[in-house]
């Protein structure tokens, strides 16, 4: 009995062992630029938001490994911004929580933000835009030197105007309000892998090296080659040398062109929680967040031991609309600043626009192959409403309901198209229903009443014009025209 509970044990351990060196999947969905920290006895992460409000979620982890959002950085945009709310990194020093971002700045280009809090939930104080350079800069990280000053690390954005990529250092003041003295750049691509650009730099010291962890190449859409580089220096503003073995962590079997994240120490072992696509849904359902390990070598390298480990099945989403405000897991576009809803004694009442794609609320699509169900009320609904896949505010894909019939419209580059109607009769609501497969290809049906389904179209329609280049389609519910929609329920359940 001994050698067989022994031997039980040795294989409990292994897979243990095995686990913690994988690659795994903790932040499913659109979660771009990842960056975390720890905060007490937690775990705090954001990740770029782009053009969906509101801005920069703030995620919670007793371990790691599962994960809550309890909210966002921006509830509603900073004065100075108008959108692409990209790469925060947040960040913990001395009592306070402070996240580095970038945005567009109004009339202007990309600038490096700070926002600050006494705790991470928030709420949040803007202390706006700190460095604004002519061809942008993004990609803001804070680091200490040698001898404990504090400096801004960034990426000039100058790959938009096809010259190449400076990461840049400046001393930045302890209150966070500004940056002084003169830049130093750390390095830049020079060197082939790295194609057009060098960018999402985040830093560690370790034994008496700098760690620069870097991204490199093209980060986003389907022809993606992004890949991540190790740079190393005994003091902060160099010289940097870059690892002979780069890029370091490449795309494998699972995960595609990763990318861009933020390393952090765990009981004596180290992890890089980054982004990549999953290789079979790529940009259908955005860059998500893996934990990849990784290993300093005896020569002072980095090295990841990130074996793939198999993706589990992600719980239903179900909202029926009990509670006195929306859900966190809700969002919608930074365009649309008067979108109007109200939580109400069990529905969703969405105020509707008259714009092309309408009103609309989405949440991150989990896996490729899902099914969405909503239901709408007759008795309160007034404008075209229903169950859509959006990418953004000029191509969505939507089943609507207005005056006794559905359509299924397609709004490629904010041009309409009509795909199919049907009559419909109904006395209390009407359920619609969104399949998808490989978040790609979709099929529509309604039902009347708690009746059977009935497909609207029975080939499934192409969404490849669907995802914007930085973000994965989102599903979710629309009211477009006039006056408003009551929604009862919603379901995504991943397949």
């Amino acid at each position: 009995m001994r050698n067989i509970r022994q031997i039980i044990a040795s294989i409990i351990t292994a897979a243990v062992a095995f686990t913690a060196s994988s690659q795994r999947l903790i932040l499913p969905g659109d979660h771009p630029d990842p960056s975390i920290i720890k905060i007490g006895d937690n775990y705090w992460a954001s990740a770029t938001t782009s053009n969906w409000m509101p801005a920069y979620p703030l995620l919670k982890s007793p371990d790691m490994v599962h994960w809550s959002t309890q909210g966002y950085v921006f509830n509603k945009l900073p004065d100075w911004a108008d959108f692409y709310f990209w790469a925060p990194e947040i960040t913990y020093e001395n009592g306070k929580v402070y996240v580095y971002y970038a945005a567009h700045k109004k009339g202007g280009n990309l600038c490096l933000g700070i926002a600050t809090a006494d705790k991470p939930e928030g709420p949040y104080k803007d202390l706006g835009p700190t460095m604004c350079q002519e061809v942008g800069s993004i990609d803001a990280f804070p680091m200490r030197d040698e001898n404990g000053k504090l400096y801004l690390i960034w990426k000039e954005d100058a790959n938009s105007v096809k010259q190449p990529t400076p990461i840049w250092a400046m001393e930045m003041k302890e209150d966070r309000t500004g940056l002084v003295g003169e830049k130093h750049e750390l390095f830049r691509n020079k060197i082939a892998w790295e194609e057009n650009l060098v960018e999402g730099v985040s830093m560690m010291k370790h034994g008496s090296y700098f760690y620069a962890f870097y991204a490199a190449a093209g980060c986003c859409g389907v022809g993606c080659n992004y890949v991540v580089g190790i740079a190393r220096s005994k003091t902060l503003l160099g010289p940097w040398e870059k690892d002979p073995a780069n890029p370091v962590l490449k795309s494998n079997e699972e995960w595609i062109c990763p990318g861009h994240g933020t390393p952090i120490e765990k009981d004596g072992r180290f992890y890089f929680l980054h982004h990549a696509y999953d290789k079979k849904t790529n940009a259908f359902t955005g860059r998500q967040g893996l934990l990849s390990e990784f290993k300093f070598t005896t020569d002072g390298w980095v090295k990841f031991v990130n074996v793939p480990e198999p993706v589990s099945k992600p719980a239903p989403v179900t909202d029926d609309f009990n509670g006195r405000s929306l859900s966190v897991n809700w969002q919608w576009s930074v365009f649309q600043k008067d979108i109007k809803y109200k939580v109400k004694k069990g529905d969703l009442q969405l105020k509707a626009a008259d714009v092309s794609a309408g009103a609309f609320i989405g949440q991150k699509i989990l896996t490729g192959n899902f099914t969405a169900t909503a239901t709408l009320a007759k008795k309160g609904t007034k404008s075209a409403a229903g169950i859509a896949a959006i990418g953004d505010d000029k191509n969505t894909l939507s089943l609507l309901y207005s005056k006794d019939s559905v359509r299924l419209v397609k709004l490629k580059d904010d041009s309409t198209t009509i795909l199919a109607t049907m009559p419909v009769t109904m006395k209390k609501n009407l359920q619609f229903k969104m399949q998808a497969t490989g978040g790609r290809y979709y099929t529509f049906s309604i039902a009347s009443d708690g009746g059977a389904f009935t497909t609207i179209n029975t080939k499934p329609i192409d969404g490849l014009y669907l995802p914007p280049w930085d973000r994965g389609v989102r599903a979710g519910l629309v009211s477009k025209g006039s006056g408003k929609a009551k929604f009862e329920s919603f379901q995504m359940v991943s397949d």
